[in-house]
């Protein structure tokens, strides 16, 4: 989403970069473009304004620190009053008190992704905090609401309550609500989460806007036994009338949070750096794709760091863990310490890597790479390439994936036609997974001879692991030499 502010940030530091101090004159011209740029986004001007003067207030009166380039010290301030801006830390759920569920509201205007992200919001407490959660569709207005929330439900594997849209908004929350509370005082049943996803409404129209006033009171009776949030779903490509919006809703139920749909979008990002100066209202989750699992909590930080292309590789670190499976992992490591490197590994790779998204999402969220994607341009002729490959691959034989060299020129004529591609292709992929192969086989063997290293010396002192003890001082000569036969001190 914030490719637009990512590469106008890049051409406007430009001006600075090679500068032996920071001084008004020469930061001039790139406050000038910074400004232009979050203009641009549809960020609000007086948001612009304060974190412009903000920033040159910092960059004057700021030493220059030795050591450090100037131009990456002016980045490092612009950093950090994008993160104050957008809210210093991200702000978690508040979950209540143990058997005292949360109950959480969403609302927003008509299309801004509530009801999916409804079921987002349940699939994530349910898989990352181990919550049990329980939906409940009060959309009384669009008919097909109910019926997307329960597939969505079934797709995540929690339940949602068979709601009576015949009642009010109001009436709908309260049977919602009495029924977990029923469920869990009966049953001894810990329901930890609540979420009430209701329909779409203007934020000018005011008797839909009651409506809304009536579901919140309706559930606020019962806050000895709940806690409660609100949160707005904005879509992210709203641009400046988010913030009109986060505040007509705020101050009809008091929002405890916002969330971003659609940031995967070419959206310019604008209403990430409004809503939460403008409202008071701290960004709680974004969306990042159309898939159930594609929500992340809001980092500012974080964020500031893709929009000045520093990467986020905490992200994507905490993606790795939560999609690859670590028995896989585990066991193709395994393979590769024996020297072996299979088709049937090679697959799983790639499968791997698909579910931590797409290569251009993977490629953001390392530090530098904004700019390089830039220069190449579309991916999608390689991305492609790669599901033409994993095709071809699942055309295989589990034998022929285990050992490719038992495939002969009849066996590729069989690939090509159940993958639907040329005799040539299918040769050219067997000819660079033969690379791949000795590639990976000499990798293992240069970390093996480092690891034989290591210990011809004994093992690093007190790391487990690698064969060394906690050493006291001794005479040099008499210390462990390494495998070029030169002494380590």
């Amino acid at each position: 989403m914030f490719d637009f502010l990512n590469e106008k940030f890049s051409d406007a530091f430009k001006a600075i970069a090679g500068k032996s101090k920071i001084s008004e004159s020469n930061i001039e011209e790139t406050l000038g473009e910074v400004k232009n740029a979050l203009l641009l986004a549809d960020v609000n001007f007086k948001v612009v304004k304060d974190f412009i003067a903000k920033v040159k207030e910092k960059a004057l009166g700021e030493k220059v620190i030795r050591g450090v380039n100037p131009g990456e010290q002016f980045v490092k301030i612009v950093h950090d009053e994008l993160v104050q801006i957008m809210g210093t830390q991200n702000t978690e759920l508040a979950f209540g008190e143990e058997k005292k569920p949360l109950v959480v509201l969403v609302v927003g205007l008509n299309g801004q992704g509530k009801t999916t992200f409804s079921a987002k919001l349940a699939l994530y407490l349910k898989e990352r905090k181990n919550k049990k959660v329980w939906l409940i569709p009060a959309d009384t207005y669009r008919p097909a609401a109910k019926d997307q929330l329960k597939v969505l439900a079934d797709s995540a594997q929690v339940f949602c309550y068979d709601s009576d849209l015949s009642q009010t908004p109001a009436n709908v929350a309260r049977a919602g609500v009495d029924k977990a509370l029923q469920t869990i005082r009966e049953s001894n049943e810990n329901i930890d989460v609540i979420i009430i996803d209701t329909a779409g409404r203007l934020h000018v129209d005011q008797e839909l806007m009651q409506e809304l006033k009536d579901v919140k009171e309706t559930v606020g009776r019962y806050q000895s036994q709940i806690s409660l949030e609100s949160l707005l779903v904005a879509d992210a490509m709203t641009g400046q009338e988010a913030v009109n919006v986060a505040k007509s809703f705020h101050d009809a139920i008091g929002l405890t949070g916002a969330v971003l749909t659609k940031m995967d979008s070419d959206a310019k990002g604008g209403a990430a750096l409004s809503i939460r100066t403008m409202t008071g209202i701290p960004l709680r989750f974004v969306s990042t794709g159309e898939k159930l699992k594609d929500l992340e909590l809001f980092h500012p930080d974080r964020m500031a760091k893709r929009i000045l292309d520093m990467g986020d590789v905490v992200t994507l670190v905490e993606k790795a863990q939560n999609e690859i499976n670590e028995d896989e992992a585990t066991s193709m490591m395994k393979n590769l310490e024996k020297g072996k490197f299979t088709i049937e590994d090679f697959l799983k790779q790639m499968e791997m890597m698909s579910r931590l998204g797409s290569m251009g999402s993977i490629l953001k969220m390392l530090p530098g790479m904004g700019g390089m994607l830039r220069q190449v341009g579309d991916l999608s002729p390689a991305e492609n390439e790669i599901k033409r490959i994993k095709v071809m691959i699942q055309s295989m034989t589990k034998s022929e994936r285990s050992n490719y060299k038992i495939i002969n020129d009849s066996r590729i004529g069989r690939i090509a036609r159940g993958s639907g591609t040329k005799l040539e292709q299918v040769k050219d992929f067997l000819q660079k997974f033969k690379q791949m192969e000795k590639m990976m086989g000499q990798m293992m063997g240069m970390m093996k001879g480092g690891m034989a290293g290591l210990a011809g010396m004994g093992g690093l002192p007190g790391m487990p692991g690698t064969g060394g003890k906690e050493r006291k001082k001794k005479d040099p000569a008499s210390r462990g030499k390494g495998p070029w036969g030169n002494r380590y001190f």
